[in-house]
């Protein structure tokens, strides 16, 4: 973490749900909050961390980036 009131600590995250809504939440409707709750999990560990390619990773999804560290 850097100094208070520096912006890009937030970059990241702000990033994500940006991504999450334009992705799931934007384009899908639940009628209790228990789907919605499924349905961001089912994204976030079915999708976004294990397929989804990032750029900031070299074109490769999360579990990909990190199998050789492990």
């Amino acid at each position: 973490m850097s100094g208070k009131g520096n912006f890009y600590d937030n970059a990241a995250i702000e990033a994500f749900f940006k991504t999450i809504k334009a992705e799931l939440i934007w384009r899908m409707s639940w009628e209790t909050l228990r789907q919605a709750e499924k349905a961001i999990f089912q994204y976030i560990n079915g999708f976004y961390n294990p397929r989804r390619r990032h750029s900031a990773l070299g074109g490769k999804s999360p579990l990909a980036f990190e199998r050789p560290l492990a």
